[in-house]
């Protein structure tokens, strides 16, 4: 489907536009125009219309924003082995299995695992794709994301140091680091769009500080500054990942990547659960952002990030589904309930709202990824909208329909992203669904069979 050149949303119940004063609107109508949010107010009568959405019933938010992920891995759930595992012992299961992986694998698991994520609401996702074996490049997921028709922020990870040299990927998984930073040059050269429309945006990311040496970490921070692209990586993500920097580098993760040029406003970390007092401090001082995964921290036993502190000290958060080997799912309105539950198991019933967690995901989302004309309904903004239909039994009963993290519906009606309708009346309508879950199936048993 074509992006429209003027569409209407009217009759909305409830617009929760996460604007900068935080409006929640009802009986409102929206319009988009070339991709751009032109108006946001009560019975718009206009005239030259494309389409017009009915919205009665429905409650419409900003499309959600998902900070991590990595979308290979949607080929690899629930696998035997790493089920009940620690982060390094589930790596060290899956680890195998992605060195069989090829271009087909890359492209088709990226296909599904946004395709996942539009369902549940998602309109910009970013990836973290930090192994290449057997020709798989970052291309394959680009051309996927074209297909699938979310904003995507591919990062172009890296693995140096294998088994050989004491770190935990096998050697057939990690690149020789000049191949590394000459490919994070030409995908930057050839994908990266900074344009307030863009649907591609590249970043680096070596994937953690115990598959990469201090060098690479190094030169990729200048390279990234030099083209002005982000940077991410996995930080502190549970008790291994602190003691392996403390005997490894003499100090804490915060301070380390401190020590090589990684905070700022144009770094994102995964995860973070570990983070102490002075990390966060340090976060919030230098505006590094973080993206929170619940689900995963959940699913690995890694903890509960302090996701509270890090908001009441100006540390800017985000949310992400993490892969799903490691979340076993992709769909990023369950990891918003998740990570308000979570913490009010930690702090309270009163740390964390429905709103709150909406945020995040969305607006919070948009400020990490540098996107700040996404995650949000308002003038000017990008047209990229969630509709929710609050009319079934999922939310029959419901005195508030702004929380729809606590009775609201698990996918959306439909899903519009730059004016292009990307889900409607729940279903995906930009790729065949029944060809790439054919796909799927096929790939997964070549897999198990080898």
């Amino acid at each position: 489907m074509t992006k429209k050149e003027r569409t209407v949303i009217k009759n909305a119940d409830l617009v929760i536009s996460m604007d900068d004063t935080r409006r929640i609107l009802s009986c409102c109508d929206i319009v988009i125009s070339q991709g751009e949010i032109q108006k946001v107010e009560k019975n718009t009568h206009l005239t030259g219309v494309d389409e017009i959405i009915d919205a009665s019933g429905c409650v419409v938010t900003p499309g959600l924003i998902n900070t991590h992920h990595h979308l290979f891995q949607s080929l690899t759930k629930a696998v035997p082995g790493g089920q009940n595992a620690l982060l390094f012992g589930w790596l060290k299961t899956l680890y195998p299995i992605w060195s069989r992986f090829g271009p087909d694998e890359i492209r088709i698991s990226t296909t599904l695992g946004l395709s996942e994520l539009a369902l549940s609401g998602c309109t910009m996702s970013s990836d973290h794709l930090y192994l290449f074996p057997n020709g798989a490049t970052l291309d394959d997921t680009i051309h996927a994301a074209y297909e699938v028709g979310l904003r995507f922020y591919p990062t172009r990870g890296s693995m140096s140091i294998g088994e050989t040299l004491g770190g935990l990927p096998p050697d057939n998984l990690v690149e020789k680091e000049h191949d590394i930073i000459n490919d994070c040059i030409r995908v930057i050269d050839k994908f990266n769009d900074v344009t307030p429309a863009s649907m591609i945006r590249i970043g680096l990311a070596p994937c953690s500080p115990f598959s990469v040496t201090r060098e690479l970490m190094k030169d990729t921070a200048l390279l990234a500054r030099d083209k002005g692209v982000t940077l991410h990586t996995h930080l502190a993500e549970n008790e291994e990942d602190i003691a392996y920097s403390l005997e490894k580098f003499g100090c804490r993760p915060g301070q380390y990547v401190e020590d090589l040029g990684w905070t700022g406003k144009d770094v994102w970390h995964a995860h973070c659960v570990k983070l102490n007092t002075q990390e966060i401090n340090l976060f919030a001082s230098t505006r590094t952002g973080v993206s929170h995964c619940p689900c995963s921290n959940c699913r690995l036993g890694s903890g509960i990030a302090p996701i509270r502190d890090m908001l009441r000290n100006g540390v800017n958060v985000g949310l992400g589904v993490d892969g799903s080997a490691s979340n076993d799912s992709g769909s990023l309105i369950s990891e918003a309930r998740q990570a308000m539950l979570l913490q009010r198991v930690k702090n309270g019933a009163d740390s964390m709202s429905a709103l709150d967690a909406l945020e995040l995901a969305t607006r919070g989302g948009a400020d990490i990824l540098g996107r700040p004309e996404c995650g949000r309904i308002q003038v000017g903004a990008r047209g990229d909208l969630a509709i929710w239909d609050i009319s079934g039994i999922d939310s029959a009963g419901s005195w508030d329909p702004a929380s729809l993290l606590l009775a609201g519906p698990k996918k959306v009606k439909h899903l519009i992203v730059e004016g292009r309708m990307i889900v409607c009346d729940g279903n995906l309508v930009t790729v065949n669904v029944a060809e790439t879950l054919s796909e799927v199936k096929r790939l997964v048993k070549n897999l198990q069979s080898q």
